[in-house]
C-alpha cells in the first residue's frame, strides 16, 4: 500500500513555449516523472509529482501554447485540459524578460480558470537584462497571486509551493474577464516593468546569425563541424566499446561452454554479437551527436535555424521546422519521425515524416565512411560523405515538392516560431535530455530488435540461405550497379543500420559469426569492388527502406498502416531509380 497524504493536489503547468516551464517542472519533481500520451493521441504530456509536508503535488506539464485558439493538435488539448478545470490549480508560467508577450495567454486562461498563479519565471535572466519586474503590483492588476522565480536555479520553488497550497485551501475562487488580452497585457506591462537605461541595446550576435548574407554559411558550418566532430570522436570510443563487448563473449563463451553448440551459436554469435556490434557502432557517435545538437536547442539557435530555412523549404511545400526534423534525422531517423510532432499542419507534419529517412543517421555514416575512403583517400572521402549527407538534404527536399504538388496538394500553411534569448547552456540538463532521453531510448529501441534478428541470422548463415538469396537477388542488383551481397546486406540490416557492412563480410568470407573483426577495405577489394559500384552502393545506403526502429515511430506517430507503407516504398523508390540511372551511365561511358 502507498502512503497516504493528508492533501493531494493537481497542478497544471501552463505557458508560451521558451518561457522555462519544463525547467521548472523538472526543478518541482526531479526524477519523480514520467511521460505518456493523451488516449489515442500521440501528443505527449509529462507528469510528475513532488512531496511537501503531509501534501502530495501531481504536477501536469502541458504543451507549450500561445494562445488556447491555437490550430495544432497539441495547443487544442492544452486548452481542453484548462477550459475543464481538471486541475485543482493552475500555474501560469510567464517569462519575466518579456512579460508583455507572455501575459497575453495568461489573461486568457485567468479568463477560464477559477484558481490560478501566475509564477513570472526566468527572473535571472530578466536581472541580468537589466528588467526589473514588480510583484505586488502586477498581483493586484492580475487579482490572482503572483511568484517571482528563476527555475534554472531553484529560486522561489518553496515560495511557489506554498502559494499553491493557499490558492487550494484558502483563497477564493478567481474569475477574470479581459475584453482584450493583448491592450491589456500592454497596459498592465508598462506599469509593472521597468528597463535599466541603455539595457535594450542590439545583439549584433543576432543580426549576424539571421542575416541573409552570413546566416546560411554560418548553419551550414555549424551542422558541418558537427558531423565531423561526430564521425571522427566516435572512432576510438567505439573501438573500446567494441574490445570491451568481446570481453564479455569470451567469458560468456566460457561460461556457456556447457550448452549445446547450436543453442550459444544462436545466444552468442547471432544474438550477442550482433547486439554488440549494434551498441558498439550506435552508441558513440549518438553520444556525441546528441548533446552537441541539443546545446544548439538549448542556447536557442534551432529556432533561427528553422527561421533561415523556412523559405527554402516553402518551396518545396514544407516549412522551416522540417529543417529541424531533417537536421535531428542526422542522429536518429526515428528522432527525427518523433520531432515532426513540432510542425502544427498535419500535411506539412506528414511530409516530413515520409522524407526524413532520407537523411542518413549516424548508423549508415559507418559504411558511408568505409566506402567514401575506400577510393576516394583523403580530402576526396571526407566530400564524398559531405555529398552523400546533402544527397539525402536535397533527396528529401524534391520528393517534398512533388508530394506537395501531388498526393498532399494544399494550401501551405503560414509559420508561427518563437524567437527565444540567446541563453547560457544547462550542461546538466543537457547531458540528461541527450544521454538519456535520446541516446539510451533509442540504444534500448534497437536492441529490441537487433537480438533476434542476430539470431535469425545465425540461423540463415548456418543453413546457408543468406547465399543463396543473395544468388537469387543478384541480377537485380547488377541492374542497380550493386549485387546480390549488396542487397542481402540492406535487407538483413533492417534491424539496424549498423548490420550492413557487417553482414556484407559475413557473406564475402563465408564466416558465421557477424561480430569477427575483419579488414572490411581488403575483404572488399578482393571481392572485385570498383568505384563505379561503391558509388551505387553510397546512393543506395542514402536512399533504402528505414531501419526497423523508424519504421515502428512512423507507424506509432500516423497510425496509419498506409501512410508507413509509404514511409518505406518512397526512399526504397528514390534509391532503386537514382542506382539505375548511374548504373546505365556508368556503362554507357565505360
Amino acid at each position: 500500500m502507498g502512503k497516504k497524504y493528508a492533501r493531494q493536489i493537481t497542478v497544471a503547468l501552463a505557458g508560451n513555449p521558451n518561457v522555462g516551464k519544463s525547467t521548472l517542472f523538472n526543478a518541482l519533481t526531479g526524477m519523480r516523472q514520467h511521460t505518456g500520451n493523451w488516449p489515442g493521441k500521440t501528443v505527449g504530456i509529462a507528469q510528475g509529482s513532488k512531496v511537501s509536508g503531509n501534501t502530495l503535488y501531481r504536477f501536469v506539464d502541458l504543451p507549450g501554447t500561445y494562445s488556447l485558439r491555437g490550430s495544432s493538435e497539441d495547443e487544442r488539448l492544452a486548452a481542453q485540459y484548462i477550459t475543464a478545470n481538471e486541475a485543482d490549480c493552475t500555474v501560469v508560467v510567464c517569462d519575466g524578460s518579456c512579460l508583455e508577450r507572455t501575459l497575453i495567454l495568461a489573461l486568457q486562461i485567468l479568463s477560464v480558470t477559477s484558481r490560478a498563479v501566475v509564477c513570472v519565471n526566468l527572473m535571472d535572466e530578466a536581472n541580468r537584462k537589466g528588467i526589473y519586474v514588480d510583484g505586488v503590483a502586477l498581483a493586484e492588476y492580475l487579482g490572482v497571486p503572483v511568484v517571482l522565480t528563476s527555475a534554472g536555479d531553484k529560486a522561489g520553488l518553496r515560495r511557489l509551493l506554498a502559494t499553491v497550497s493557499y490558492v487550494c485551501e484558502a483563497a477564493p475562487e478567481q474569475h477574470g474577464k479581459w475584453e482584450d488580452p493583448i491592450c491589456s497585457a500592454a497596459e498592465i506591462a508598462m506599469e509593472c516593468v521597468r528597463r535599466r537605461v541603455g539595457a535594450q541595446r542590439e545583439n549584433k550576435w543576432e543580426r549576424l546569425l539571421v542575416s541573409r548574407r552570413w546566416g546560411i554559411p554560418i548553419l551550414l558550418s555549424l551542422l558541418l563541424l558537427i558531423v565531423w566532430l561526430t564521425v571522427w570522436g566516435a572512432n576510438y570510443p567505439s573501438m573500446v566499446l567494441q574490445s570491451a563487448l568481446d570481453w564479455g563473449y569470451g567469458h560468456l563463451s566460457r561460461w556457456l561452454g556447457w550448452l549445446p553448440t547450436w543453442l550459444t551459436g544462436i545466444l552468442l554469435d547471432g544474438a550477442y554479437a550482433t547486439s554488440a556490434r549494434v551498441l558498439a557502432v550506435m552508441l558513440p557517435p549518438m553520444g556525441i551527436f546528441f548533446p552537441l545538437f541539443t546545446i544548439l536547442e538549448d542556447v536557442g539557435y534551432l529556432p533561427r535555424m528553422a527561421f533561415l530555412l523556412d523559405g527554402k523549404m516553402q518551396r518545396c511545400g514544407g516549412c522551416g521546422k522540417q529543417a529541424l526534423t531533417l537536421c535531428m534525422g542526422l542522429g536518429c531517423n526515428a528522432v527525427g519521425i518523433t520531432g515532426c510532432r513540432i510542425i502544427d499542419s498535419p500535411r506539412e507534419r506528414l511530409l516530413a515524416i515520409l522524407t526524413n529517412a532520407m537523411v542518413p543517421c549516424n548508423g549508415r555514416f559507418p559504411a558511408l565512411i568505409l566506402l567514401g575512403t575506400l577510393f576516394f583517400s583523403g580530402a576526396g572521402g571526407a566530400l564524398a560523405v559531405a555529398g552523400s549527407v546533402v544527397l539525402g538534404v536535397l533527396g528529401a527536399m524534391v520528393c517534398s515538392g512533388l508530394l506537395s504538388k501531388t498526393a498532399l496538394r494544399h494550401e501551405i500553411s503560414a509559420f508561427v516560431m518563437e524567437m527565444p534569448p540567446f541563453r547560457k547552456p544547462r550542461f546538466g540538463q543537457i547531458l540528461v535530455r541527450s544521454l538519456i532521453d535520446r541516446t539510451l531510448v533509442i540504444g534500448a529501441r534497437a536492441l529490441k530488435v537487433a537480438a533476434p534478428a542476430g539470431a535469425l541470422l545465425w540461423l540463415m548463415g548456418r543453413w546457408d540461405l543468406l547465399g543463396k538469396l543473395a544468388g537469387f537477388l543478384q541480377p537485380a542488383g547488377a541492374l542497380l550497379g550493386l549485387s546480390g551481397v549488396i542487397l542481402v546486406g540492406f535487407l538483413m540490416a533492417l534491424p539496424a543500420n549498423e548490420l550492413f557492412i557487417p553482414v556484407v563480410l559475413m557473406l564475402l568470407t563465408d564466416s558465421r559469426n557477424l561480430g569477427e573483426t575483419l579488414n572490411a577495405g581488403q575483404v572488399l577489394l578482393n571481392a572485385g569492388w570498383t568505384w563505379q559500384m561503391c558509388i551505387c552502393t553510397m546512393v543506395f545506403c542514402v536512399f533504402h527502406w528505414p531501419c526497423a526502429t523508424s519504421i515502428m515511430t512512423v507507424w506509432k506517430e500516423t497510425g496509419s498502416i498506409k501512410k508507413t507503407a509509404a514511409a518505406v516504398i518512397l526512399p526504397t523508390a528514390v534509391g532503386t531509380g537514382l542506382c539505375g540511372i548511374l548504373n546505365l551511365v556508368f556503362r554507357i561511358f565505360g
